[in-house]
């Protein structure tokens, strides 16, 4: 099966390095100093096992031609350019697979190569650049959650199951894809913003029961919205999200709060800012959204 993985950032290394060590046709579409690593020394994963894997990258899609599965592993900010960069890998077949953190990067995805295109999917881990080419797995099930835009059993769908399983990237099969992906906003999107602000890792801010009490109720607006779209998160969404948040390694960050802390371009207006405007197309009151998107978007122009 050929795949193509648009971004060989830490969820993109992982999904490529995996699928090619299993020994899948991967190609990587990179650029700059990763382009320059991948050719030099191939890619190298590391964490809860260290593996190097010879790496297929290129920085011109042409060159690739189409594939079965694009793995689109851009930041969501990043998806229109690179999607429409991307073109010479769609075949009539080819689907994108979305695998960026927030509610935005499936519409964002359709929006350039099409729904019938585009499969959403949730991918959980934590996993960062250690340098160039050299992935660090930190935690987090290292799983990816795949389904059709409306949820319908398809054969595309059964074999990118089938071939992530085979490579040891658990796939579960999700009952409401939408709704996996809002879970997962309730966890990442408040981790993000309030490890920005404050500078704390998980597991600190889950030990001051005052920031873990903001983390609850960020979280409980996230659901509130999801529902207000019609989004069945589940009616224990929030305390299962605590829950699940206090399984996770304690030193773990989110890239979101990575890049604010650093001052490079961020994720924060499909994630933040995603929630901010869909919240208010449908009337739901997110004050805390609307707090920390208004001092987290003041503190990224000042850093600018």
């Amino acid at each position: 099966m050929r795949f193509a993985v648009v971004g060989a950032g830490g969820v993109g290394a992982f999904l490529g390095g995996r699928l090619a060590r299993a020994g899948h046709d991967v190609s990587f579409v990179a650029r700059g100093r990763t382009l320059e690593a991948l050719r030099a020394r191939g890619l190298r994963l590391t964490g809860d096992e260290d593996f190097t894997v010879p790496a297929a990258a290129t920085d011109d899609p042409a060159s690739i031609g189409p594939v079965d599965y694009v793995l689109s592993c851009v930041k969501a900010t990043q998806i229109t350019e690179a999607l429409a960069a991307a073109g010479p890998l769609l075949g009539p077949g080819t689907a994108v697979v979305t695998t960026q953190n927030g509610v935005d990067g499936p519409r964002l995805t359709a929006d350039v190569v099409g729904a019938g295109h585009t499969l959403p999917g949730v991918m959980k881990i934590f996993a960062m650049i250690e340098r160039p080419g050299v992935i660090a797995r930190r935690g987090g099930p290292g799983t990816l959650e795949v389904g059709e835009w409306d949820n319908a059993g398809t054969a595309r769908v059964r074999a990118l199951r089938a071939v992530l399983e085979g490579a040891g990237v658990g796939s579960p099969e999700p009952d409401d894809i939408w709704a996996v992906l809002w879970r997962k906003a309730m966890m990442v999107i408040p981790l993000g913003e309030l490890g920005a602000i404050t500078g704390l890792t998980l597991g600190e801010l889950l030990a001051r029961p005052r920031l873990a009490d903001l983390w609850r109720r960020a979280t409980a607006e996230i659901a509130a919205v999801a529902r207000a779209h019609g989004i069945d998160v589940g009616e224990d969404a929030v305390e299962e999200t605590m829950a699940f948040n206090a399984r996770q390694p304690a030193g773990s960050t989110a890239s979101l709060c990575r890049d604010l802390m650093a001052g490079r371009p961020s994720e924060l207006d499909p994630q933040t800012g995603a929630i901010v405007r869909l919240a208010h197309e449908a009337g739901v009151p997110v004050p805390l959204h609307d707090l920390m998107y208004e001092v987290l978007r003041l503190g990224r122009a000042q850093a600018g």
